[in-house]
């Protein structure tokens, strides 16, 4: 059974950086697309980035590229988030999600992702 947690949420000023982990346990994750999705209240849960570990290749949403930059660790299994110049639209719970079915092909649909972490807060104040 694959686990997921996130951490690393917390309350920022706009500008500020700020790096999310997900811990990855009981899967084979070199095989997997991890992502990390968002949701703001009210609103639907959007794709934020992906990796593809066995491709070696990334994927963003066009609103935090070039500002956040994910990366994994393959050895400890965990995905991080790194996010720079946050902005008060940012603010959303950030989920940790993994993709063990669709091989190397980086999906930005929420259903395309079989397990999820529980989430965790991330505010930025103006």
């Amino acid at each position: 059974q694959v686990h997921l947690v996130e951490s690393g949420g917390g309350l920022v000023q706009a500008g500020d950086s700020l790096t999310l982990s997900c811990a990855a346990s009981g899967g084979s994750f070199s095989t997997y697309i991890m992502g990390w999705f968002r949701q703001a209240p009210g609103k639907e849960r959007d794709f934020v980035a992906a990796i593809s570990w066995s491709g070696s290749s990334a994927d963003y949403a066009d609103s935090v590229k070039g500002r956040f930059t994910i990366s994994g660790d393959i050895r400890k299994n965990i995905v991080y988030l790194q996010m720079n110049n946050l902005k008060p639209e940012d603010t959303a719970v950030y989920f940790c999600a993994a993709d063990t079915r669709s091989g190397l092909s980086i999906s930005r649909t929420s259903n395309e992702y079989d397990y999820w972490g529980p989430g965790t807060q991330v505010t930025v104040s103006s």
